[in-house]
């Protein structure tokens, strides 16, 4: 009997100690751990060459993305996508020449939008793509497609379940402006939000 009480003891023993062990991250260790950048710069001669370095973080412009409102979700989570004076009203992101980073000035509207998905986890968005005209139809499919990615990838560090999100690229193939000049291609650079 003795023998079996040691060597219970032993077994709890070591298990008492790890569980002692464990932390619970403080608030900020919390906010900081969600991860500040979501999209991937692309830089180069245009929207249809040089595909330029991966894996840089950030918003454009040497600016990261905070993420910081992930736990609240914004003051947005309940607001209507059919209110006009919301920001989820706006569901155009649009990026800069032959880049992929979420622009400083779109940070707030998607954040918006993480907010009411994170809120409302059975609705579902499609992440569409696009470029401008400028380019081979398949570089354009691929920025279109990262472009798409990392609006999905800062969505998801605000909050919003995977499965709720969808991506696809439509590269040139569906300009929102036919012109050929700086402004229409400029309106074509974007993902479109599509409940």
């Amino acid at each position: 009997m003795k023998a079996q009480f040691v060597r219970i003891l032993t077994l709890v023993i070591p298990l008492l100690l790890l569980g002692g062990c464990s932390s619970t991250p403080s608030k900020d260790e919390d906010k900081a751990g969600v991860g500040a950048g979501a999209s991937v710069e692309t830089r180069g001669a245009g929207e249809r060459g040089w595909r330029g370095e991966r894996g840089e973080r950030g918003t454009g412009a040497g600016e990261e993305a905070d993420t910081s409102s992930v736990h609240g979700h914004g003051a947005w989570a309940s607001a209507s996508l059919d209110d006009p004076n919301s920001p989820l009203a706006t569901r155009t992101i649009l990026f800069d020449f032959d880049s992929s980073n979420i622009r400083s000035d779109f940070v707030e509207v998607l954040r918006a939008h993480a907010g009411y998905l994170a809120a409302h986890s059975t609705v579902q968005v499609t992440l569409e793509g696009h470029g401008d005209e400028r380019g081979t139809r398949e570089y354009n499919l691929a920025l279109g497609e990262r472009r798409a990615h990392a609006v999905k990838q800062f969505l998801m560090a605000e909050g919003v379940g995977g499965d709720q999100l969808r991506e696809i690229s439509y590269g040139e193939e569906r300009p929102v402006d036919p012109g050929q000049n700086e402004d229409a291609w400029a309106r074509n650079r974007r993902v479109e939000l599509v409940y």
